[in-house]
């Protein structure tokens, strides 16, 4: 099987030390698994994204050496593939259209006495699932709940290293880095969205369908998306779609803990000078546990000496 890895931004600004962290060790596995590396624009949120900025990511990766293997994927170009996918579940019977806003969720929840907790969102109430009366329907869902119940116990002697559910509703799947995690999705997140009230699609239906697509078999990303692999393995099992092996990179955090990001003010990478991209690359290495970076050595150099160091470090033999 030819590895095929992905590094896929959101196009909101320019590569900052978070991402070029994700980047760096996205083609670092690549390389040390001697796979493909593909660069995927991940432009669904259409308010926020733009071209521009896409581009200004291409140029600052090439500055750097990183280079996409096969033309970069934009899924601003791939609604009708999203579509397909929607109608694919739609057909089944687990989707299912929404009204709620994100103040009527709050309300429903405080109504019920639950308090969300920092970086940790309340589960959709389920409002909607048995139809929406009363407001136009402003998105659709993917009934997890309901999808979980079909799937039987059997699924969970699936080797553990790719995500499989068992008999109590948990997905349980094995990290390249992070190790054993678990996740009921039902109960932790509730009826996730496929498409926006916006018209926009979600994250989590692209992400799957473009990693399918460009038949992409290792997913290395920013340990923040973490819990996003079990509903994607849901997604990814009522489409019959192949599964990645995941691996999620340590983060860049702010002084106050927080995840460093675009949203926070995260300043862009300088990457037009070798010294520069030295230095971006010396600070995002530093993160992977990988050696230090030394102006005798180019950036080709350093990259070289990494593949060898990651595949000490992360052991890519699975």
């Amino acid at each position: 099987m030819t590895y095929i890895g992905r590094f896929a931004p959101s196009p909101t600004g320019p590569l900052h030390a978070g991402s070029l962290v994700a980047a760096v060790a996205s083609w670092l596995d690549a390389r040390a698994h001697g796979g493909l590396w593909l660069v995927r624009m991940e432009d669904v949120d259409t308010a926020r994204c733009s071209v521009e900025a896409g581009r200004h990511i291409l140029r600052q990766l090439a500055d750097l050496g990183l280079l996409s293997d096969r033309e970069p994927l934009w899924q601003s170009t791939r609604g009708a593939a999203y579509q397909s996918a929607f109608e694919t579940l739609a057909v089944t019977g687990f989707t299912y259209p929404c009204g709620c806003s994100r103040s009527d969720v709050a309300a429903a929840h405080a109504l019920a006495g639950r308090v969300a907790q920092a970086h940790r969102p309340l589960p959709y109430p389920g409002t909607c699932r048995t139809g929406v009366e009363g407001c136009a329907p402003r998105a659709w869902r993917f009934a997890c709940e309901k999808y979980q119940h079909s799937l039987t116990a059997s699924l969970g002697s699936q080797s553990d290293t790719r995500p499989h559910i068992r008999a109590n509703g948990v997905v349980y799947w094995t990290d390249r880095r992070l190790h054993q995690q678990s996740q009921n999705v039902a109960i932790d997140v509730g009826d996730f969205v496929l498409k926006r009230a916006d018209g926009d699609w979600s994250y989590q239906l692209a992400v799957v369908v473009d990693d399918a697509a460009q038949g992409v078999t290792h997913v290395v990303r920013g340990a923040d998306l973490a819990d996003n692999t079990p509903r994607q393995w849901l997604l990814q099992n009522a489409l019959g779609l192949p599964v990645p092996l995941y691996l999620h990179t340590p983060l860049v955090s702010r002084p106050d803990g927080d995840k460093l990001s675009k949203q926070h003010g995260a300043a862009a990478v300088e990457t037009e000078t070798s010294e520069q991209g030295l230095q971006a690359l010396g600070r995002a290495g530093a993160v992977l546990g990988l050696p230090p970076t030394s102006g005798k050595v180019s950036m080709g150099q350093t990259l070289e000496q990494w593949v060898v160091a990651w595949k000490a470090i992360y052991n890519p033999a699975e």
